[in-house]
């Protein structure tokens, strides 16, 4: 990855990281502002190029991905899948979670059964 750090006009530091594409675009650009401009906004592409690009699964995909890695290899409730995907960096609250499962069970990609009086959810 490479790293860029830039001195403005005005005294300010920028530090740059991403591909040398990245870096070489923005450097371009602050290089290429002329007197006045930098109270300028950035343009789109600098934008787009200064926040990281995540995009979030669906809950039901990420729970897929729970099963992938065999976290239903033993029985879960609710609660615990919720841990899970909180463990991951998700955060789903029970509430959300049990239609979430309901739509999983209905595509039989996990089964249910009950278990001490709640349901829990497994392979």
């Amino acid at each position: 990855m490479a790293k860029a750090t830039i001195k403005s006009k005005s005294g300010a530091v920028i530090t740059v990281e991403g591909t040398e594409r990245e870096v070489s675009k923005i450097v371009a650009m602050v290089e290429g502002a002329g007197a006045g401009e930098h109270d300028k906004k950035l343009p789109r592409e600098a934008r787009a190029l200064s926040r990281p690009h995540r995009k979030r699964g669906a809950a039901s995909d990420l729970v897929l991905e729970l099963k992938e890695e065999g976290f239903f290899d033993k029985p879960k409730g609710l609660t615990e899948i919720s841990k899970g995907l909180e463990e991951k960096g998700y955060i789903y609250p029970v509430t959300t979670l049990s239609g979430v499962m309901l739509s999983l069970l209905h595509r039989r990609a996990l089964g249910r059964k009950k278990l001490d009086g709640r349901w829990v959810y497994g392979k």
